[in-house]
């Protein structure tokens, strides 16, 4: 905080001091005044000679005179005394504002921050419900794979088989065809021979 105009270091606690102070000087001047009145009034009492009634007197008027500074000094603190409580005040209304305007920011940035940590957790748990999707995909693509590797195997030991088979029905149809051809040759040669022979039988007679 900043020390108003005219102010030393320390603030409203000094002038408080000084304002104490003074009212204790002007307590004290104020018993001496009333006690020269009561030393007067018993000197009338008791009739004093002049010169010790003007020392008394001019002593009574010097206080009196300095009585009536302390009190305008007194006013002037008084016054100053006034002036730093209500810099004071108004010092502390700003900073009150100040601070409720701080706290209102401090908790919007809380909120905000609460806000994206909750975004932030969102996010992350929708990263992991996708890779855990992803290794589950990964897991079933490799399953495929290795039913489509075994179901290639099979087809390749199929097609082999196929082929073996294929190779055995092209030897056995080859093997039919030779004995097919070998029956029909014996066939015509047995046919030829039944002509001959009918063919000679009729000059034998």
């Amino acid at each position: 905080m900043a020390t108003p105009l005219g102010w030393s270091q320390g603030g409203s606690g000094s002038v408080c001091l000084a304002f104490d102070q003074l009212r204790d000087v002007i307590e004290s001047q104020e018993e001496l005044i009333h006690q020269l009145r009561n030393v007067m009034v018993l000197q009338d009492e008791n009739f004093v000679s002049k010169e010790e009634f003007q020392a008394v007197e001019k002593k009574l008027a010097e206080e009196k005179a300095a009585h009536a500074k302390t009190k305008v000094l007194l006013a002037k603190e008084e016054e100053k005394l006034q002036f730093a409580l209500g810099e004071v005040e108004v010092l502390s209304k700003q900073l009150e504002k100040e601070k409720l305007a701080f706290e209102k920011a401090l908790s919007s940035v809380k909120s905000r921050a609460l806000q994206e940590s909750s975004k932030k957790d969102q996010l992350i748990t929708k990263c992991n419900e996708i890779e855990s999707h992803i290794i589950k995909q990964e897991d079933i693509l490799n399953g495929k794979e290795n039913e489509i590797k075994e179901l290639q195997q099979v087809i390749s030991q199929q097609k082999e088989i196929f082929r073996n088979h294929m190779s055995d029905f092209r030897i056995q149809k080859q093997q039919e065809n030779y004995m097919a051809q070998v029956l029909d040759q014996k066939h015509k040669k047995a046919s030829g021979t039944r002509q001959a022979r009918s063919h000679q039988r009729p000059r034998e007679k």
